[in-house]
């Protein structure tokens, strides 16, 4: 998307409607320097205000992606083009929303973890204080099954999350 373009359509639009700035985000309830800054192409408004924007510019979602009036012609060839523009420059990537619940999940289980980590050192602790091999063994073996159990429990938490279901 080409901001400046989409910036001096906002701006031509607002004119021919015979708004000033800050009657435009007096509608919006931004203030002047957010519209003056979409018209410089410095930002594009927040996602929650397009579709009011829109309406009262009286334009499509299109033709502001667009930058322009789009013709009915091209207007199939305009809006694939929009949606791949719009979905390569999502505010977040797949990538980063798993990361970001994963961060997420691990803030809101840390007490949970650090119990099961002390219960499982001490467990490998004594068993050495002991001298018994069988403690140890027991003791690492039930840190790797809870390792995996809290991992799958964690991954099912993003799966939720960042795809918006749960697999079955």
């Amino acid at each position: 998307m080409d901001q400046v373009k989409i910036g001096r359509f906002i701006a031509e639009c607002r004119k021919n409607k015979k708004m000033t700035q800050a009657e435009l985000a007096e509608k919006l309830n931004v203030t002047d320097k957010s519209v003056s800054k979409w018209e410089c192409g410095t930002c594009l408004p927040n996602v929650s205000l397009y579709k009011e924007l829109c309406e009262i510019l009286d334009i499509t979602l299109n033709d502001l992606f667009a930058g322009e009036k789009i013709e009915e012609e091209k207007f199939k060839e305009v809006a694939e083009k929009n949606l791949m523009d719009s979905l390569e420059n999502s505010t977040f990537s797949l990538k980063e929303k798993i990361e970001f619940y994963k961060q997420k999940w691990q803030k809101e289980h840390i007490v949970s973890l650090i119990i099961v980590m002390i219960i499982i050192a001490s467990i490998i602790i004594l068993g050495f204080i002991k001298h018994n091999g069988a403690m140890v063994t027991v003791g690492i073996i039930l840190g790797f099954i809870s390792g995996i159990v809290e991992y799958n429990i964690m991954m099912a938490y993003i799966e939720k999350h960042a795809y918006g279901q749960v697999k079955k």
